[in-house]
């Protein structure tokens, strides 16, 4: 009950790809939510560093289940996704009985959570909100390369996603598109709400020296180590600045895990870049902000495809919001994001991006001048507290029906963006 006495409404956030409260842009949603007075209850798998099944944190209470090893193949999917939605029942009706639950708030990939979903919406009457995170038929093709009868079923399981959700969340308008369009949902049904950084977060804090591990310069990166990241690029980039560019000044650090990350890591001692290249793997905020503290000039290599010229990369704000000149190939919402605040590589040319990334270099004063560029876009505009009113609008939809208009911030781009 709140202070009104009324009972407070409960929310169900299901993920399955991470666990929380790694996965920074739902627990920012959580966080938020809980501060507006929902009850908000988490189903998400166990990881690295979360591997205790229950845990409630700030009010917040977070059941993890365990899954297969992350899916190679179709036998794979198969027995990952199988295993997710049977844990994701068990745990809802789990939670449906301790705490309740009004509204089941899915994020994906994948887009099969509407199962679960449709199934309390049918059934118990509750709620339904899908929040887009990944455009998954795009996302099937920048992994395999082709299309098909399994892209197919990506497109339809999306539709019936969308057909299914009272309310969805677009990451970005490009989303919001896709969701109008392709998910034929009525334009006031569908909310953007950026994944903007959280500045209590992501502090500036004194650069660690160590980690350009004896050289003048050190390039950044933080991210996934997956195919569509693009990692074998810059490795290539990396390889001429040293090899056909003579540069023996450059340190390149990267931050995260993935399906690729030994795989690269062999890549880079095959180039002979061992010595010139720090893979971290996962770890947490403290090494992740020291590296990114400590570079001068940050990259996103992601490859130029359809999924990722229409998705907005956590990395990119992330970078802007500590201050970081950025070189990334040019896609559209990568440039949409970072504005003045980046150089724009050819798509998918390592000799290129390099190219830029020694002009950044060797400019100290054009470096310091987008940075600040790209800090100020963060604060003015960008950052989180500016998405929290567009969540709980979409929130005021979902159980009171009400839309938003059409010059709402929740719908449409924010002054300047």
């Amino acid at each position: 009950m709140n202070e009104t006495g009324a009972r407070q409404r409960g929310v169900l956030i299901i993920v399955e790809n991470l666990p929380l409260p790694f996965d920074r842009r739902v627990w920012q949603e959580a966080t938020a939510l809980h501060a507006a007075g929902y009850v908000v209850s988490i189903i998400c798998p166990t990881g690295a560093g979360y591997e205790k099944r229950y845990e409630e944190i700030g009010g917040i209470a977070i059941h993890r289940h365990p899954l297969p090893v992350e899916a190679a193949g179709a036998s794979g999917y198969v027995l990952e996704y199988g295993a997710a939605m049977f844990w994701q029942f068990r745990l809802a009706l789990r939670v449906l009985r301790e705490r309740g639950f009004d509204a089941i708030h899915a994020c994906n990939p994948p887009d099969l959570i509407f199962v679960v979903g449709g199934f309390f919406k049918l059934f118990a009457g509750k709620r339904f909100l899908f929040d887009h995170h990944d455009i998954c038929p795009e996302l099937y093709e920048a992994k395999f390369g082709r299309r098909g009868f399994l892209y197919r079923l990506m497109l339809r399981l999306e539709r019936w996603t969308f057909r299914t959700a009272d309310v969805s969340i677009a990451t970005n308008e490009s989303y919001r598109r896709v969701a109008i369009q392709r998910g034929r949902m009525p334009a006031e049904r569908v909310f953007v709400v950026r994944s903007g950084p959280n500045l209590d977060r992501l502090r500036i804090v004194a650069p660690n020296p160590a980690l350009r591990k004896g050289r003048r310069y050190l390039v950044g990166y933080v991210g996934t180590m997956g195919k569509q990241e693009g990692i074998d690029l810059l490795l290539q980039s990396m390889a001429h600045i040293v090899f056909e560019r003579g540069r023996d000044d450059v340190h390149l650090g990267l931050v995260g895990g993935g399906t690729s990350l030994e795989a690269l890591r062999r890549q880079a001692s095959e180039m002979g870049l061992a010595d010139y290249v720090t893979f971290t793997g996962r770890v947490g905020d403290e090494l992740l902000l020291e590296m990114l503290n400590t570079a001068d000039v940050c990259v996103n290599p992601d490859v130029a495809n359809e999924m990722n010229d229409k998705s907005t990369m956590n990395k990119i704000m992330e970078y802007m919001a500590l201050g970081k000149p950025i070189v990334q190939f040019d896609l559209a919402e990568g440039r949409f994001s970072a504005q003045r605040a980046s150089l724009y590589a050819r798509k998918n040319d390592p000799v290129d991006m390099a190219d830029k990334v020694l002009e950044l270099l060797d400019d100290p004063e054009r470096r310091r001048v987008m940075g600040r560029i790209g800090r100020e876009r963060v604060t003015r505009e960008l950052e989180w507290r500016y998405e929290v009113p567009k969540l709980l609008a979409a929130y005021r939809a979902l159980f009171d029906g009400v839309p938003a208009a059409a010059g709402d911030p929740a719908t449409r781009r924010s002054r300047g963006s």
